[in-house]
This record gives C-alpha cells, structure tokens and sequence, in this order.
C-alpha cells in the first residue's frame, strides 16, 4: 500500500467512518497549536485537505494549551457546524460533557502524520468498535477479574455479572476506538505498581503535571479506596504529596478510584521516549494492549491522576483474556468470531506490536 493510499484510508477512516460526515456537511477541526508539541502541523493540514476533497464544509479554529475553564468562542463555533474535530487536548477535557442534540464531536488522539498512516487510524473504525463491545460484553459478564502484571500489581475485583453500557461510556467519539469501556473500581481491591510517571488524566490542568518515581511505589486498594502507600520513604513522600496538592487544588477526595481500562489498540505506536512529556504519552499511549490504566483522585471520571500499569496479565473468572499485555483473543467465541469477521483485526493483533516509549 501507498502512502497516498495509507493516508486516503486512514482520512476516509477519521471523517467518514467515525466521525459520519458526507459532502455537504460541515465541519470544525480545532487544533492546537503545533510548537506546543502534540500535534504536529502537517496532520491538520493533511485532514483538512481530505475533509474539502471529500466536500465536506470545512472550517478551522486555532487553540492553545487547556485551561481548566471552557472556551465560550469556541462553543460558539461548535454550534455553527455539524461536527467538531478536535486535534487538540481541550477535546479531550470535554469527552465527557454532552453534545448539543444534532451535533457530533469527534476527539483524535493520532498525534502525526505517521501515526496517521499506521494501522493505529487505518484499521477500519467499526471493526475496532465492533472488537471493544465484544470485550466490554466478556469483561461486564465475569464476577471475578483479576489484574496482575510483572512488577507485582495484584488485584482482584468482584461484581455482579451484568453487561457494561458499551456505548455510553462517553459522549463523543473517539479515533481511533483504542479502549474498552471504563470499568467502575468500588469493588475493586489489593496492591498497584506503580512505577515510571504518576500524570494527569486530561481532565484538569495543573502543576507538576507529572511525578516521576525514582523506585516502584505500591498503592494499597480497598472497595476502591487508596488505603496507603508502600515503599522507599522519600517516594512515597513524594506520592502523597503530590495527591495532597491535587485534591488541595480541586478540593476533592484524594483516595477515590474511579474506574479502570486496558488499551486494546497495536497499532499504536510511541517512538518517543516517555520521559520528554511524561503528560503526551500517557494520554497518547494508554490506546495501547500492554497498557492498562487507572483513574484515581477525584470522584468522577476520570479523576484527575492516572496509574499506568505495564504489560498486565487479566483474568476473567478463570479464563486469561490478557497475557502479559498481549490480547488472548481467540480463547473466546465473541472476540474469535470478530477476528473471522475483520479479516484486516486478524492481521493487527498478530502483527508485533508498537513501541510503547519505556
């Protein structure tokens, strides 16, 4: 395949898979300024052009870094097209409001025009969609999931089986469609690694944004609830101090763990090393199988600090959907049967899978 082809794929995946639009419909891309470093210039310039060749009314807003109060301009400009596009992290911020009735609001995480020709955006769209109601249906049916991983995460989490709202996660769409569904943790309990970065959810912006740990710290969970924390002293430390200042900020309950996900995307791929913007990659990675995340601080989603547990093993009442970040998905008929289906889903998940920046 071309790249010509690549790219005409993964556009026609973005505006017309995802986001539903047609020639005549109209379209907002907010983008974020490039020399802020997200999202690369060339990608704005590429789906623009794509969006206009398909016929599509295009217009665009230039925005900076998030704040953490909404922009009234820019809800102005959103009534005034059928659909916005972000390729900017203030999408990001709003993935949980509710959009205006008759509108849609599209949030991009594909950060450059590499990544936008990578199987990461031009898998097909409904195939990942059709791949995460698929999971969201095996993981919200299992009483017991079981979370470890290599550094020593061991968790179990106990419901009543009862299928997950697989389409009302969110409000908006994502692209590409990279995780299952959140999964809430209040029944959720034992002992998180954490290692590498503490970093912001992408709900509210702060400083440090990002506390990096020089050692493995353990968060010890009941019900859902941070209990303490165990480890080398002067980290540990630092740990609760960084959660005290971000509750102190927000006034909000710093021991609160809202829900939890893996990635479920391999196309995806960090060539950056994690430690040049702890804040882009955990909110770009998370996408990814060997990443499973949590949504702490904060009783809301998704709170306001996120754990990034690498290359975890999950265990549904018994049966291992997980491996060591790598999907099991023919040990089951629903994930199986959508394999058969998307013959290109086949391919994806037994391809090598991308880098991950650590």
């Amino acid at each position: 395949m071309t790249d010509l082809q690549s790219t005409d794929r993964a556009t026609d995946n973005l505006l017309i898979n995802c986001s539903g639009l047609h020639a005549e419909d109209s379209l907002l891309i907010v983008y974020e300024d490039h020399e802020l470093g997200w999202y690369d210039e060339a990608l704005v310039k590429l789906i623009l052009a794509a969006a206009r060749k398909i016929g599509i009314n295009t217009s665009t807003l230039e925005v900076g870094a998030p704040g953490n109060h909404r922009n009234e301009d820019l809800l102005a400009a959103m009534q005034l097209s059928d659909c916005t596009l972000f390729l900017s992290r203030i999408g990001d911020q709003d993935r949980f409001a509710t959009p205006e009735p008759g509108k849609k609001i599209v949030m991009c995480y594909v950060r450059s025009v590499d990544m936008l020709v990578s199987s990461f955006a031009a898998t097909s769209y409904q195939a990942m969609v059709e791949m995460k109601t698929a999971l969201d249906q095996l993981f919200g049916q299992a009483k017991h999931i079981e979370i470890r991983c290599p550094l020593g995460t061991h968790c179990d989490f106990w419901s009543e089986a009862g299928e997950i709202p697989a389409q009302h996660d969110v409000s908006l769409q994502r692209f590409p469609m990279g995780v299952i569904t959140p999964i809430d943790a209040d029944r959720l309990g034992g002992r998180v690694a954490l290692s590498n970065f503490l970093t912001p959810t992408g709900s509210r912006v702060y400083e440090p944004a990002n506390l990096a740990l020089a050692e493995t710290v353990f968060a010890v969970v009941e019900s859902g609830r941070i209990v303490k924390f165990e480890g080398a002293s002067q980290v540990v430390a630092q740990v609760v101090q960084h959660y005290q200042s971000v509750a102190q900020l927000f006034d909000i309950d710093a021991n609160y763990i809202h829900s939890w996900h893996v990635g479920m995307h391999p196309g995806l791929s960090y060539r950056q090393s994690a430690a040049d913007d702890p804040d882009r990659w955990s909110n770009t990675i998370f996408n990814h199988p060997r990443i499973l995340h949590f949504h702490t601080c904060g009783a809301y989603p998704p709170g306001e600090i996120c754990w990034i547990v690498k290359d975890p093993t999950i265990v549904l009442d018994g049966k291992t959907v997980w491996n060591n970040g790598v999907p099991q998905l023919e040990q089951f008929a629903s994930t199986r049967n959508c394999l058969e289906k998307w013959p290109e889903l086949k391919m994806l998940y037994t391809q090598e899978p991308g880098a991950i920046g650590i």
